[in-house]
């Protein structure tokens, strides 16, 4: 189920992609997140959709979809919720410290599954998502520097330090340490 469901949410992307270059792009001028403008907040909403390019979208393709599945593996809930809070998290931030420039793209969701996967087992104590942590940490850890903003020019640091932060919090949100210290009723 999972794989089917993350399947259909990249495929969403490759259409909406396919529409985008057809329109020489012109959707990223219209829906692509301006930061600061208050007639393009409501852009958090659609930046991650778009892309730059074709080669753009297939950079974050494969990320999106191991993470994705690996965090679905959870449910559905834990998988809404991280995503959730990364691409909101991600839109926030590059509204409100974003560079002059229009921002489309998915990788904020990317940093967010994996920073949520990075940090969930030590959350919960949990061995096998600990295990988890470091193998992703070997195979992708240096996707973290993207959170850098002396990375390159044309990437968007503050897209990816927003959904790192969007990810930590939906972690610290889904804890089953937090969970089991609230009282019954919440």
């Amino acid at each position: 189920m999972g794989l089917l469901v993350v399947g259909s949410f990249v495929v969403l992307l490759y259409l909406i992609e396919i529409v985008n270059t057809a329109l020489f792009h012109s959707l990223n001028r219209i829906f692509g997140l301006r930061p600061r403008s208050m007639d393009g907040i409501l852009d958090i909403l659609t930046f991650p959709l778009l892309h730059a390019s074709l080669a753009h979208l297939m950079s974050n393709t494969l990320p999106l979809i191991i993470f994705g599945f690996i965090v679905f593996l959870s449910g559905r809930r834990v998988f809404i919720t991280a995503l959730a809070a990364s691409w909101l998290a991600s839109g926030i931030v590059v509204w409100l410290i974003g560079g002059t420039s229009v921002t489309v793209g998915a990788s904020g969701l990317v940093f967010g599954l994996f920073a949520f996967l990075l940090v969930r087992g030590f959350l919960n104590r949990n061995w096998w998502q600990i295990v988890l942590s470091v193998v992703l940490f070997m195979a992708y850890g240096g996707i973290l520097f993207g959170v850098l903003p002396t990375v390159a020019s044309f990437v968007s640091w503050q897209a990816h330090l927003g959904g790192a932060v969007g990810g930590v919090a939906a972690a610290v949100l889904l804890s089953t340490r937090r969970q089991r210290s609230l009282p019954a009723g919440r």
